[in-house]
Order: C-alpha cells, then structure tokens, then sequence
C-alpha cells in the first residue's frame, strides 16, 4: 500500500508531526508485522524522528541548524539562494523506515516523525508505504 499525503507550510523552516497520519496508514491496510517508510521527494524538505514531547526540541533544533547553515552566505552560489535548505535536507534525510509491531509503530517513548520544510511556505507532499 502506497499513501500519499499533502502537507501546507506556513514558515520557511517548520516542522510538522506526521505520526498520526503513519499511524493511519497502518490501520488501514491492517498490517500488524512489517515496516513502513516515509518519503519526502522534495530536495528542501525532509523526514526525520526525533522527540516529540518537548515543544522547545523542535525550535531548538531549527535554530541550531540556522547556525550551522546560515540562510545567507557569502561564498554560495546556488542561484535559487536556497543553498541552507538543500544542506539541512542532506543532514536529516529524505526519509525514515519505522519498524511495524503489534499493528502499531514501535517508537520510543518520547519519539514522533516529522515533516521538516526548510525552504517554505510550500505546498508539500509525502508518501507513506507499507512493507
């Protein structure tokens, strides 16, 4: 089974919980051993895991990304001036393969899959598919 998904941005830099919609996806095709992956085919827009418990993670981390790839710098020279956003999509990656357990995501604790836009607001789109 193969979902995809539409996601709005608002910011140039957010990122979004989309592990309700997996979960979703789980249910529906009623899968209780397996795996899924998310994909992003975006070049400036990715998927990553990470905590989802802590608001301040995700600005946290989006901050901390500015200061490692500056929006503006100098010496690029991608013409679109969105050369960040191509680096920040590089680090998290275009997608996450979630083990399937017990008809559920086997997530830690604290863990939630994230729609990460750099280069927004954007219409966007992600695929979710069951293995």
């Amino acid at each position: 089974m193969l979902k995809k998904f539409t996601v709005e941005t608002k910011k140039r830099d957010e990122m979004i919980d989309v592990t309700d919609t997996v979960r979703s996806v789980i249910k529906e095709a009623n899968v209780k051993e397996g795996a899924v992956l998310v994909y992003s085919p975006h070049t400036t827009a990715g998927i990553t895991i990470n905590e989802n418990a802590d608001p301040d993670v995700k600005k946290d981390m989006i901050r901390r990304f500015d200061e490692v790839y500056p929006w503006e710098h100098r010496e690029d020279r991608h013409m679109e001036g969105n050369t960040a956003a191509h680096l920040k999509v590089s680090t998290v990656g275009p997608s996450q393969h979630i083990i399937v357990t017990e008809g559920d995501l086997l997530l830690g604790i604290w863990q939630g899959i994230y729609f990460c836009e750099y280069d927004g607001p954007r219409t966007r789109t992600f695929y979710v598919k069951v293995l």
